[in-house]
């Protein structure tokens, strides 16, 4: 029987796929091995050998680490459906989760997280297939009236009309997560897809009016978040983001909270 070498195996599954995609190039085998080093060494305790999220620690960590097989990534600036741009990964590398077992890995180098990235795309087949590629989606920048605290408040009321018209069935009345269909959502892995406290001062998301609008534009893939892209204008949903900034709780703990 003849056996092939896994470079044989590998080049040819990734030139084809990648080379499709404008923002991608096609594999460099070394950065593959040198990204499957990377992972073994600071990923895999997590998200597993096979990237199945099913890693030694993962029994114990809420909420249960990305499975990569599916090809799903939640925090993309790419349509609702597609896949991330590297930008979009390098960002959670570097940046981290907050409420996640998923860290900031700032002690990898550029090339590290290069190679990572190339591994980590090699757990789904979704990476090899054009049509599941898409470029960046604009993002506008937050509006001048973020500047004045007397505008800030107008448009934090109409936000909060906006809000209780689209988001309290998921993110309750109050935007803490407890929307009446809360308790029934699940995302793709069937794992309960519990909404966020919106009020908390940092989200999984991050921190900023950016980077909620990212995801009132994209949505976040394998989950009941869908995209406000084409339901809500940019102002309205500059708007909610005014609202929730300002019902945004304190850093830290709280004295009788």
């Amino acid at each position: 029987m003849r056996f092939l070498s896994l470079r044989a195996v590998l080049l040819p599954l990734f030139a084809t796929s990648l080379a499709a995609a404008d923002s991608v190039a096609p594999l460099d085998f070394n950065l593959y091995m040198q990204g499957k080093y990377v992972y073994e060494r600071n990923c895999i305790v997590c998200h597993g050998q096979r990237g199945d999220g099913n890693g030694e620690l993962s029994p114990t960590l809420k909420p249960k680490p990305r499975s990569f097989r599916e090809g799903m990534f939640k925090f993309r600036t790419t349509p609702l459906g597609a896949l991330p741009a590297d930008d979009d990964l390098r960002h959670t590398i570097r940046h981290g989760l907050s409420g996640t077992a998923m860290g900031m890995f700032t002690q990898l180098t550029d090339e590290e997280v290069d190679a990572v990235i190339t591994y980590v795309k090699s757990f789904s087949r979704r990476w090899r297939k054009p049509e599941n590629y898409a470029q960046p989606v604009t993002l506008s920048p937050a509006p001048e009236w973020f500047k004045a605290s007397d505008q800030v408040k107008t448009h934090a009321t109409e936000g909060s009309k906006l809000f209780a018209a689209n988001c309290v069935a998921c993110h309750g009345e109050k935007a803490d997560g407890k929307g009446p269909a809360a308790i029934a959502l699940k995302d793709i892995w069937g794992i309960p897809a519990a909404p966020s406290d919106l009020r908390q001062p940092h989200l999984r998301c991050g921190d900023n009016p950016d980077d909620i609008f990212r995801v009132l534009a994209t949505g976040l893939n394998g989950t009941p978040m869908v995209s406000f892209e084409k339901t809500l204008t940019e102002v309205q949903r500059w708007d909610i983001i005014a609202y929730l900034m300002s019902i945004r709780l304190p850093s830290g703990p709280v004295l009788g909270g």
